[in-house]
């Protein structure tokens, strides 16, 4: 069994945002990249624990994205995947998913294992479409995954309790936490990354965008808390209605 792990580059979840160009464009200046968490903790440590358990033989990363991005696609060859492949461009999530599609369609893999959503857009849309792309079944949100022959078994998180569902490979499976822990790259690891395949392939299909960014608009700050003291019943029943109105 082949696995194919997408991963995106996303800011540091302690970069300082901020937009350029009327609010169209993510300002990098001075903002660290890193590979995107769910896409690292959970779908790449996932797919290299089947590997070491023999039941897959190769995990491949696939990006797409320009040169600028290699640093951060080794980060996740030194973690421990095979290989990995850039598809020179950009575009939206149905771009994104038709370069993926194509290369496990045209490269014989028999599992795509990604992160339920990248931490920068929340759009949790990537999968779904890779799937749609290639006619394979679709598990999102897996917090577990067993793989035994050509059957997957899964678990998903729900109401009150888990869920638990079988499907055939070919497949596609968004992982979410709980699916594996951590892992951080040793120095051996970090080594072997720079001397790993990185292949670089131009993009399929037209370059078209079904959507368009408008603009952007940073996260509004965390508001003041105000701490009433529990013997000031008048001062929490006033703000109650006279600010909140709640009544």
């Amino acid at each position: 069994m082949k696995i194919l792990v997408p991963i995106s580059q996303v800011p540091d979840t302690t970069a300082k945002i901020s937009f350029t160009d009327n609010d169209t464009t993510l300002n990098t200046a001075g903002v660290s990249f890193i590979i995107n968490p769910y896409d690292e903790w959970y779908a790449l440590v996932r797919a290299l624990e089947l590997k070491e358990t023999g039941k897959a033989e190769k995990v491949t990363l696939i990006h797409i994205g320009p040169a600028a991005n290699d640093a951060t696609i080794r980060k996740g060859l030194a973690i421990g995947a095979d290989d990995a492949v850039r598809v020179e461009g950009e575009g939206d999530s149905s771009f994104v998913a038709a370069q993926i599609a194509d290369y496990a369609k045209n490269n014989g893999y028999d599992l795509i294992l990604l992160g339920k959503e990248s931490i920068s857009y929340n759009s949790a849309a990537i999968g779904g479409l890779i799937a749609g792309d290639l006619e394979w079944d679709f598990v999102p949100l897996a917090t577990k995954l067993e793989i035994n022959g050509d059957a997957a078994t899964l678990e998903q998180d729900a109401d009150g309790g888990v869920s638990e569902l079988e499907a055939k490979l070919p497949l596609v499976v968004s992982c979410a936490k709980g699916m594996a822990e951590q892992r951080i790259a040793n120095m051996r690891g970090i080594m072997a990354a720079r001397t790993k395949p990185l292949q670089v392939i131009n993009a399929v299909g037209p370059d078209t965008k079904l959507t368009t960014i408008k603009s952007y608009q940073a996260t509004p700050g965390r508001t003041s808390c105000l701490i009433i003291p529990e013997d000031n019943i008048d001062q929490l029943v006033d703000i109650l209605h006279t600010k909140v109105r709640a009544f």
